[in-house]
């Protein structure tokens, strides 16, 4: 596939009613994408049972195969003379088939199966498309995608991942499921993932963080059958809230090759820490989770520090669910480092007390497309109370956007230096006993840089105004009210 050919299912989706957005059209893409593949995946798996002399039992029914209702061949080719389109594959598909697929969430099965993941997928998602004929036209699209070899999977899942970056860099809710992958890779190899270990991530969006570490171990030398059949079952594994994210993070890990990735549906915030036990922790985290959201006063009941902010519930669960000597890599806010309320202040304590707080990563605006917000990447290792804390500022040198993305090379000092936790002048460390005890202040100011000015992004102060017009209009609402 020499072009990119979801830009050809982008262009179709373009003239349907029902898709205005990079978020329509990933979405309306990746359930298609999971039916083309798992078609092709019970095809593969019957044919390795005849090989064995066994019989095999399709998952899906027959009417409601890719290959009977989507793509009737004759010849190698799809056979218009039978291939549905127009008003009765439209009717079909919200009809017969979305109710059929999404029934597979009634049958209980455990989540770790792929007739887990068709019921969640299809039981949340819904075809956008209002035109039969624009079904009809992607559907042919999607039919010549290729998952048959190692080298088609690769292909598709780079492919995959430059349209989940373009939806990442096309606003807001698009960004909330795109981590910059260079950003990625230094955390991967910063908490240095072994075979054995086990990979967790409790927002896990398009599943980059999995996915990368996949292609980290599945690159290590020497690996057995063994170590591939741990790698593919019981090494990685994640919750997502949102339906959208669900899927595009299922089909990611898929693309990955992963078969059945170990992906909850849920929200993962609805976990009461102190009911996690040993058998649920992992040796791994690596995660970027939302931040800025609002949780209701009930979820907050399930967490020691009570807060409405997403991201800090959130680091706290990722404490609990890390094995006592596990390692973490959490993408956060940078305001999480000095905010004087009582939960960031609690918060804070909590990781230097529980954890080796050993490094923070300074990123500067612009590193992630879409998000206003300056962030920080804390390293930390469970088991262990934190002594000194290795800060490293990052300085591309430019402006960073769209057009100037973070790129790996970026990251190589901070990779190098961190090694050894050397000074330089875009790294200092502090002693934890200098920190002040009645906020456990860890603000990130560089001592090499004389009385450093931090300029706000455009963004961040669009970001800022818009948060003001809104507390106007609250007020002038209650004015009126009062009126």
């Amino acid at each position: 596939m020499a072009d990119n050919p979801f830009n050809s299912v982008d262009d179709e989706l373009r003239k349907d009613a029902g898709c205005t957005t990079e978020l329509d059209y990933i979405e309306q893409s990746s359930w298609l994408l999971f039916l083309k593949y798992l078609d092709s995946m019970e095809n593969r798996r019957k044919l390795e049972a005849e090989t064995q002399g066994k019989s095999y039992s399709f998952i899906i029914d027959e009417e409601y195969r890719w290959e009977t209702w989507a793509a009737p061949k004759k010849d190698g080719k799809i056979d218009y003379n039978v291939a549905m389109t127009g008003d009765d594959l439209f009717d079909f598909v919200n009809g017969e088939l979305f109710p059929y697929l999404a029934g597979f969430s009634q049958r209980g099965n455990a989540p770790n199966t792929i007739q887990y993941k068709i019921g969640e997928i299809f039981g949340e998602i819904k075809n956008r498309m209002q035109q039969g004929y624009t079904l009809r036209n992607v559907i042919d699209i999607v039919d010549e995608f290729q998952f048959g070899s190692n080298e088609d999977k690769h292909e598709m899942s780079q492919l995959y991942e430059e349209k989940i970056k373009r939806m990442g860099n096309a606003g807001r809710n698009g960004g909330e499921y795109y981590t910059p992958r260079p950003l990625i890779r230094a955390m991967i190899q910063i908490t240095k993932p072994k075979i054995g270990e086990t990979i967790y991530d409790g927002a896990v969006g398009s599943a980059g963080f999995l996915c990368e570490a996949h292609e980290y171990l599945k690159s290590q030398s020497n690996l057995s059958t063994s170590d591939l059949e741990t790698l593919q079952n019981n090494t990685f594994y994640g919750k997502e809230k949102k339906p959208l994210a669900y899927v595009i993070g299922v089909m990611n890990m898929i693309l990955h090759g992963i078969d059945a990735p170990n992906i909850i549906h849920t929200n993962t915030l609805g976990e009461n820490v102190m009911d996690i036990q040993e058998k649920d922790r992992h040796n791994i985290v690596l995660a970027n989770p939302p931040f800025g959201g609002k949780e209701r006063k009930e979820v907050q009941q399930n967490f020691p520090i009570r807060t409405g902010e997403t991201a800090y519930l959130f680091l706290q669960h990722f404490i609990k669910k890390l094995k006592a000597t596990g390692r973490g890599a959490v993408v956060i806010k940078n305001t999480f480092l000095s905010n004087s309320d009582n939960a960031s202040v609690d918060l804070r304590k909590e990781l230097l007390e529980s954890c080796n707080l050993h490094t923070i990563l300074d990123c500067p605006s612009g590193t992630f497309q879409g998000a206003g917000v300056k962030t920080v990447v804390l390293f930390f290792n469970k088991g262990s109370s934190s002594r000194k804390i290795w800060y490293y500022k990052l300085n591309p040198g430019r402006n960073m956007g769209k057009t100037n993305p973070l790129n790996d090379k970026d990251l190589t000092e901070f990779l190098e230096l961190q090694k050894s936790f050397a000074n330089s002048d875009n790294s200092w460390t502090i002693d934890i006993d200098d920190v002040d005890t009645s906020n456990y202040d860890l603000s990130v100011k560089n001592p090499n840089v004389d009385d450093e000015v931090v300029l706000r992004s455009p963004t961040e102060i669009l970001d800022e105004i818009e948060k003001l017009d809104e507390e106007s209009r609250e007020i002038l609402k209650k004015i009126r009210a009062l009126l």
